[in-house]
């Protein structure tokens, strides 16, 4: 694949999770978190049926591959979404936007761990520049907690705050992971299989609380444009984000993928500025600034470079 193509791909993907990030405050207001998320991952999983089978010039999976598909799911889906939902819960909106600007860097490190990718100063530099425009924006930030639901609030108003920022250091170490093991899954696995397994995973997984959660909801209840909202994020959340992702992954050492997560905020932004009404402040935009500068050095072409071969995630 064209390697700006694949640059598509990863930006594609990560303004639209930014995007469904944005629009899905009323679906949170609507729905229990559990049952927002079985329902997510069953309407996913009704929509690639398809993928699911194996294709013909697709070699078997090995126990290798079959542990981290699971992994894949546990971590970037399951475990992410608990970490990140409490951890936000339990403290301040800008120490969450602080922690999370770490994701660019963790994946960059997770890369050379465990990938033994080669990270040049130039991509060191972009990672630099995501981590600190993603940080500075977050301390731009007017609100000092978040807003919790009633439930939220009288559960977790006495748990201390050191304990959500350590939930959100390990939803960093989950968004990181998911990258890493994404790269070696795309060296045997097709894009549409990986997507397709991992929801399958998400939906066994997620069954328990789901079905709990279901047991005395009032479905009547939600309202229609709700609804139409659940099919568009279900849709974005679990297979055309993923799918991109895992396309562009496959073309893209992790290393320089983790810097496209600087989209996501800017995007969320994006939506927040065209569609809810908000505005951004001249710090915020200079943050944006500096953090897409991020994207352009981790993209532009360097002179001199070897392209690597396909599969290694090397460069």
């Amino acid at each position: 694949m064209n390697r700006f193509v694949a640059y598509a791909c990863l930006a594609l993907s990560m303004s639209l999770v930014g995007s469904y990030v944005a629009l899905s405050k009323p679906l949170v207001a609507a729905l229990p978190v559990f049952l927002l998320a079985w329902l997510r991952f069953g309407l996913g999983g009704l929509a690639m049926l398809g993928w699911l089978k194996k294709p013909a010039a697709e070699v078997a999976m090995s126990g290798q591959t079959r542990r981290l598909v699971f992994l894949e799911s546990f971590l970037g889906n399951f475990l992410f979404s608990i970490c990140m939902l409490f951890g936000v819960s339990m403290t301040s909106a800008v120490a969450a936007g602080t922690i999370m600007a770490a994701i660019p860097a963790a994946v960059a490190v997770m890369s050379w761990l465990f990938l033994r990718e080669r990270i040049g100063p130039r991509v060191w530099a972009a990672v630099g520049c995501a981590v600190l425009g993603i940080a500075l924006f977050s301390l731009s930030k007017n609100e000092l907690t978040t807003h919790m639901p009633p439930a939220l609030e009288a559960n977790f108003i006495h748990k201390p705050a050191w304990l959500g920022n350590l939930l959100l250091v390990g939803a960093v170490l989950c968004e990181a992971a998911y990258a890493v093991i994404g790269k070696k899954l795309t060296g045997v696995l097709s894009p549409k299989r990986i997507t397709a397994l991992i929801n399958l995973w998400g939906f066994a997984l997620v069954t328990p609380f789901g079905l709990w959660m279901a047991w005395d909801f009032d479905f009547a209840a939600v309202a229609p444009s709700s609804w139409g909202l659940l099919v568009f994020y279900s849709l974005a959340a679990s297979v055309w984000t993923v799918w991109l992702w895992m396309t562009g992954l496959k073309s893209v050492p992790a290393n320089q993928a983790g810097v496209f997560t600087v989209l996501l905020p800017v995007s969320a932004a994006a939506v927040g500025v065209l569609v809810l009404g908000e505005r951004l402040n001249a710090m915020q935009l200079g943050a944006f600034a500096i953090a897409l500068a991020g994207v352009l050095l981790a993209t532009l072409p360097q002179r001199g470079l070897r392209r690597p071969a396909p599969g290694t995630g090397r460069h």
